[in-house]
C-alpha cells in the first residue's frame, strides 16, 4: 500500500515542546520582539550568523546574551574600537621560555556563541580577521590551522544611526551573515510591560532567571532535522526568481549573491521546522527574504539620494513575482 505523501517526513515534537520552552524563558525577559527572537532561533536551526541593527537601548545585546545563556554552551563577548587590532580577537602565538617553543594563546573568537558589540567601530584589516572563521569556522594563524568548537555562531550588533568613529563593513563579510535583522522600538503597550517589569524586579538582573535549555548535541540533531524539510521544485524556482530580480532591477546597484539564494532556501527550510513544519510554504521564503537580502544589496546612488531603502525594493520584487501555487 502506497504511504501518504503528506505524512509527516521528520518527527519535530521535541523540536515543537523545546521551542515553546525557549520563547517562553526568553518571555520573562524580553517583552515583544517576536520577529528577531524568531530569526535568531532560525539562524541557530540553519548554522547561520546574524547582524542586529538598531539604536542603543532596544536589547540587541540584552537578547544576545540571553540566546547564549539559554544554549548550554561557551559565551564570550568582544567591543570593537578602532584600535582593535586583529591579534586582539584571534589570538598570536607567544614565545615560551621554558620549552623554546612558540605557544598559540586563544583570542576571544575561540568560543561557541560571539557576540561582537558595535561591529562597524573596527577598521578592515580587523573586519578582514573574521572572514575565514565566519566562512569555515577555522583560523589559520602562523601557518597552522585551528578548527571551533560546534555550535559557532557570530551575533554582531551595529548602530544604524551614530557614523562618527565607524566604518562601512565590506560587502565579502556582510555576505556572510546569513540574516541582517532591524530592531525597531517597542509598542506603546510594550514599552509599559518593560517599565512594569523593570519597577517588579527591584534591581534583580532579568538575565539571572534564565535557565539554559539547549545542549550542542540537540542543536546538532534539530540541524540535521532542517537539513530533511522537504521543498518543492517550484518554490526553487520561486527563490531563484527572486534573486535574479535583484540582479536585474534597476533601482538596485549591486544584487545578490548565489549565496543569498542558498540562505533564503536553508533559512526557510529552519523557519518551516521552527512553525512546526516539515515542509517549505511560499510564505517562509517572503518572511525569510529581507533579513537575508537587505544587508546583501546595494541601492543606486540615485534611489539611495531620494531615500528608498532595500527593505522597500524587496518588497517590491516579491510582490512583483507570483507565487508558486
Amino acid at each position: 500500500m502506497e504511504s501518504n505523501p503528506f505524512q509527516s517526513r521528520v518527527d519535530l515534537t521535541a523540536l515543537n515542546a523545546r521551542v515553546a520552552e525557549i520563547k517562553t524563558e526568553i518571555g520573562k525577559v524580553i517583552v515583544g520582539q517576536e520577529q528577531m527572537i524568531d530569526l535568531l532561533l532560525t539562524a541557530i536551526l540553519a548554522d547561520g550568523h546574524v547582524l542586529i541593527e538598531g539604536v542603543p537601548g532596544v536589547a540587541k545585546t540584552l537578547t544576545a546574551k540571553l540566546l547564549s545563556k539559554i544554549i548550554s554552551v561557551d559565551f564570550a563577548r568582544i567591543q570593537f574600537t578602532p584600535d582593535l587590532m586583529p591579534s586582539d580577537i584571534l589570538g598570536t602565538s607567544v614565545y615560551n621560555l621554558k620549552s623554546s617553543e612558540f605557544e598559540f594563546k586563544a583570542g576571544p573568537i575561540f568560543t561557541n556563541i560571539v557576540l561582537i558589540d558595535e561591529i562597524n567601530r573596527a577598521p578592515a584589516k580587523t573586519q578582514a580577521a573574521l572572514f575565514e572563521v565566519m566562512e569555515e569556522r577555522q583560523v589559520t594563524i602562523d601557518g597552522h590551522t585551528h578548527k571551533m568548537r560546534f555550535p559557532y555562531m557570530v551575533l554582531a550588533t551595529q548602530n544604524p544611526i551614530e557614523q562618527e568613529g565607524t566604518y562601512r563593513l565590506p560587502e565579502a563579510q556582510l555576505d556572510r551573515f546569513l540574516f541582517k535583522i532591524m530592531v525597531t522600538y517597542p509598542s506603546h503597550d510594550h514599552e509599559i510591560e518593560i517599565l512594569t517589569r523593570h519597577h517588579e524586579r527591584k534591581g534583580v538582573q532579568p538575565i539571572s532567571e534564565i535557565t539554559p535549555l539547549l545542549k550542542a548535541e540537540e542543536i546538532e540533531l534539530f540541524r540535521k532535522f532542517a537539513q530533511q524539510v522537504h521543498i518543492e521544485k517550484n518554490l526553487l524556482v520561486y527563490i531563484a526568481q527572486i534573486i535574479q530580480e535583484t540582479r536585474n532591477n534597476p533601482m538596485i546597484f549591486l544584487g545578490a549573491s548565489p549565496r543569498a539564494s542558498l540562505a533564503i532556501l536553508t533559512g526557510s527550510k529552519a523557519f518551516a521546522m521552527l512553525s512546526g513544519r516539515d515542509f517549505v510554504n511560499p510564505e517562509d521564503i517572503k518572511f525569510i527574504a529581507a533579513p537575508v537580502l537587505r544587508h546583501r544589496i546595494v541601492m543606486s546612488p540615485e534611489k539611495e539620494m531620494e531615500g528608498i531603502d532595500a527593505d522597500e525594493v524587496i518588497n517590491q520584487i516579491i510582490n512583483k513575482i507570483e507565487v508558486p501555487r
